[in-house]
């Protein structure tokens, strides 16, 4: 990059300035992790708009690191964002007096910290846009947790809330080898405000076949959530799903590992609502979840100038065995729009691509489904629609 264009991005981009941080923090902006010396201060050039800063502390010998905390923010164009590392909570907080936070914005915008700040990697910048574009300040405001702050420090009642399988457990060991074994102070409201979407759907009045109906496809129950939880706005949900997604992978939130879940599964157990009646929101949410694990997955991902310790790569092979819920979803979901008669274009072509991407980089074998009605369940599934049969009077009393 020419001097005089990195000038421009240094005034009008946005500046995270940190004070005090100790020597081996691991400091995240979006994709980029930066590894603090003793010299370092911040970063900078951040473009305007939506990020996701996180960190994660480490002893003495920069070997052990403490559980990941992170937050969103919007950023705007030549603002300066500054936090203080407190040594007795260890963590970041935001300076109590105004006057000396504009005193360092100013201090900032004269170029004073320049030489201490670590560089917002633009080359970079598309990969976040690819996982963060619905996600708006609206977004941030709804969903994240009283205090802005996500950590799985804060979560350790949800690790017996899940059906344990061979990847699930993986991931909760993986999470729980990642903390100081130390205790953590909880905030008052613990988790962020995630949008409830139920997995088994019961309604009173309804026969057994029409239960049996709403939960093989889940396509009243997603149009019942847009009305409800979104006012009709699919980008709402788009927008929640990437904010799951990126509490998840960067956060370490378990949290919104179980979210972003739900969502997914709400959205691949649709059969009606992708060929019919809203092919526009899948074409954007295959493309959406085509970012996702590209990026999620990639073991051989262009190096960012950052240290992996502490941030442990999540999506990890368990993530790719046949018996993870995203591989028994996909199967069906790529059946039901692949061997459909007619079907959207542009939702054609990006299930394509991620059936694509999963068979050549991840090595799934997705065979098609030959089943007469083009629906086909293993047996074992644990994630293939849950149907309860149920008598009469149950119904009339669920």
């Amino acid at each position: 990059m020419d001097p005089e264009t990195a000038l421009e991005l240094v005034k009008h981009g946005a500046t995270l300035l940190l004070l005090d941080v100790p020597q081996h923090t691991l400091i995240g902006v979006d994709t980029q992790i930066y590894y603090s010396g003793p010299n370092f201060k911040g970063v900078k050039m951040i473009p305007p708009g939506v990020h996701f800063l996180y960190y994660s502390s480490s002893n003495r010998e920069g070997i052990e690191f403490s559980p990941v905390v992170g937050f969103f923010i919007d950023a705007k164009a030549s603002q300066v964002i500054v936090r203080k590392w407190d040594q007795k909570e260890e963590r970041f907080v935001k300076l109590p007096d105004d006057d000396e936070e504009e005193r360092y914005s100013a201090a900032v915008q004269r170029l004073e910290f320049d030489k201490h700040l670590g560089p917002y990697s633009w080359s970079h910048y598309g990969d976040w846009k690819q996982l963060s574009n619905y996600i708006t300040k609206e977004t941030i405001e709804r969903i994240e947790p009283t205090g802005g702050e996500i950590s799985i420090a804060c979560e350790s009642e949800m690790f017996g809330l899940f059906s344990k399988t061979a990847m699930e457990e993986t991931l909760a060991e993986q999470l729980k080898n990642s903390k100081f074994p130390k205790p953590v102070e909880k905030p008052q409201k613990r988790g962020c405000y995630y949008t409830t979407v139920p997995r088994v759907i019961k309604q009173k009045g309804m026969s057994v076949k029409e239960l049996t109906y709403l939960n093989l496809d889940k396509t009243q129950l997603l149009e019942s959530i847009l009305l409800k939880e979104y006012g009709g706005d699919e980008d709402a949900l788009l927008a929640e799903l990437q904010f799951a997604f990126v509490a998840f992978l960067m956060g370490q939130s378990l949290e919104a590992f179980m979210q972003w879940k739900l969502l997914v599964s709400l959205l691949l157990g649709c059969t009606e609502a992708p060929l019919h009646t809203r092919s526009r929101l899948f074409t954007k949410f295959i493309k959406v979840i085509y970012y996702q694990l590209k990026y999620g997955f990639l073991e051989n991902k262009k190096d960012i100038g950052a240290k992996s310790e502490g941030v442990s790569a999540l999506l990890d092979e368990s993530w790719l065995s046949s018996d993870s819920f995203l591989h028994l979803l996909c199967k069906d979901f790529f059946s039901l729009v692949l061997e459909a008669p007619v079907v959207d274009g542009d939702l054609l072509s990006w299930t394509r691509r991620l059936r694509v991407l999963l068979e050549d980089s991840f090595g799934w074998q997705i065979q098609q489904n030959s089943a007469a009605d083009g629906i086909y369940f293993d047996k074992d599934d644990e994630y293939a629609p849950v149907v309860e049969i149920l008598d009469d009077a149950e119904c009339s009393n669920t």
